[in-house]
C-alpha cells in the first residue's frame, strides 16, 4: 500500500534502473531530498545549474551523447526554460525527462509569488508539447508510469514532466560524518565569517540613510525587513535572479539618488548576464552588494557553483568602477562607504557564512505594498 511519500532514494534509484541520467537542475525544497541522495550516492551523476534554462540546455547535450538526462526545477523556473524547451527540445527533438516541482497548487497555500505559476503549471507544459502527470507516491506504479513517459519521449522526441507536489519526496536521512583519525592535524583557524543578518546590518548601517536598497528573493528580503525595515527598502520576492537589474533600472531612471542591491550567490549565477549591463552603465551610481554564501540556502543549503568563480574579477571585466572582495565587518563597512562615496557601480562581494534564524518569518508587507511604499519613496 502505498504511504503517499516516496523515499529519496527509492525515486533516485527507479529513475538511474531504468537508464536515466544525469541529473541536473536549480533546488527547489520539494526535490531537496533528490538532490541530497545524488549528492551522498551518486554526485558524479549530478550537474550544478545556474538557471534553469541552462540545465535543459546541458540535458539536450546530454541526450546528443546518448544519455536519458532528468532535469530538476521548481515550476516558477518553467520561465526559464520555455526557450530551450520550445526551441532547443522540440526543434531538434531531444526528449529529456523532467521533475517540476508544483509550488503554488491551487488549494494549498502557498507564498504569492508562486500563485499565478502554480495555478497555470499543467497548462503551460500542456501548451509547450510537454506531457506532464502528477509524480506517482507508489513506487511499483511510478515504475509504470516512468516506462510509459520513456515510450512517449522515443516515440514523439519531445520531453516528458511529473509534477511534484509538495511532500511527495521524504526527507534524504544525513548521514553521520566520518570520524577523523587520531593522527589528523586540526583544520587551520580562522576567523568565523558573518551570517547574513549580521552582514545585512553592516551595510545598511553604512550605507546614506536615504539611499533605495533592493532585496533579492528569499531569506535576504526577509531577514531586511525583519531587522532594517525602511520606505526605501524593496522586498523582491519570486523573480530569482533580478534583483540586481531592478535595481539598475531604478538607478537609471531615478537621477541624484543612491542606489543599492542586496543580492545572492544563486540569484547572480542565476542572471549573470546583469553584470554586463551594470557594467555597461558604471557611470551609474549602484552598489552591487553579493552576499555569498555558497549556497541555496533557501531551499535546504545545496551548494551553488559560487565557490570557484571570481566575482571581483567578472565585474572588473564588465566594467564595473570598481570590485571588492571582502568577509570581515570591517572590510565591508570600508567598501560601501567607499562605493557611496565615489558612485558609480561598484561589486561588493562578502563571503559568509551559511545559516539563519529557523523562526524567520515571512515578510509582513504584502508585495504590492512593497512596491508601492517604495515608489513613493523615490518620488519624494
Amino acid at each position: 500500500m502505498s504511504t503517499g511519500v516516496l523515499p529519496a532514494r527509492t525515486l533516485v534509484e527507479l529513475l538511474r534502473e531504468q537508464g536515466h541520467g544525469p541529473f541536473t537542475g536549480v533546488p527547489c525544497s520539494f526535490l531537496g531530498p533528490v538532490i541530497s541522495c545524488l549528492e551522498a550516492e551518486h554526485p558524479q551523476e549530478y550537474i550544478i545549474a545556474a538557471n534553469e534554462g541552462e540545465a535543459v540546455a546541458l540535458a539536450a547535450g546530454a541526450v546528443l551523447a546518448g544519455r536519458r538526462p532528468v532535469v530538476i526545477l521548481q515550476n516558477s523556473g518553467l520561465g526559464n526554460a520555455v526557450n530551450p524547451l520550445t526551441s532547443l527540445c522540440h526543434t531538434l527533438r531531444l526528449p529529456v525527462l523532467l521533475l517540476v516541482t508544483w509550488r503554488g497548487r491551487p488549494g494549498r497555500p502557498d507564498e504569492p509569488q508562486h500563485e499565478l505559476m502554480g495555478r497555470i503549471t499543467q497548462d503551460m507544459l500542456t501548451s509547450m508539447g510537454v506531457r506532464n502527470e502528477v509524480l506517482p507516491d507508489d513506487p511499483a506504479l511510478l515504475a509504470q508510469r516512468l516506462d510509459v513517459a520513456a515510450g512517449h519521449m522515443a516515440e514523439t522526441g519531445l520531453p516528458f514532466a511529473f509534477i511534484v507536489p509538495k511532500g511527495a519526496v521524504a526527507p534524504y536521512p544525513a548521514a553521520a560524518p566520518d570520524p577523523a583519525p587520531a593522527s589528523a592535524p586540526a583544520p587551520a583557524a580562522g576567523p568565523p565569517r558573518m551570517k547574513r543578518a549580521e552582514a545585512i546590518g553592516h551595510i545598511v548601517s553604512a550605507m546614506d540613510p536615504g539611499t533605495l536598497l533592493v532585496a533579492t528573493t528569499g531569506k535576504t528580503a526577509r531577514e531586511l525587513e525583519r531587522d532594517r525595515d525602511r520606505p526605501e527598502n524593496l522586498y523582491v520576492v519570486g523573480s530569482m535572479g533580478c534583483a540586481s537589474s531592478v535595481a539598475l533600472g531604478v538607478a537609471l531612471h531615478a537621477p541624484g539618488r543612491r542606489v543599492a542591491v542586496l543580492d545572492g550567490d544563486g540569484a547572480a549565477l542565476m542572471r549573470l548576464e546583469a553584470m554586463a549591463t551594470i557594467g555597461r552603465h558604471a557611470a551609474t551610481d549602484l552598489c552591487h552588494v553579493l552576499l555569498d554564501n555558497e549556497s541555496y540556502e533557501s531551499t535546504g543549503g545545496q551548494p551553488t557553483a559560487s565557490a570557484g568563480v571570481d566575482f571581483a574579477g567578472i565585474a572588473a571585466a564588465c566594467g564595473y568602477r570598481a570590485a571588492h572582495d571582502v568577509s570581515d565587518a570591517d572590510a565591508l563597512r570600508a567598501a560601501v562607504l567607499h562605493a557611496q562615496r565615489d558612485g558609480g557601480a561598484h561589486l561588493v562581494r562578502v563571503r559568509i557564512a551559511p545559516g539563519s534564524d529557523p523562526a524567520l518569518g515571512r515578510p509582513a508587507l504584502a508585495p504590492p505594498a512593497s512596491a508601492a511604499r517604495f515608489k513613493e519613496a523615490i518620488a519624494r
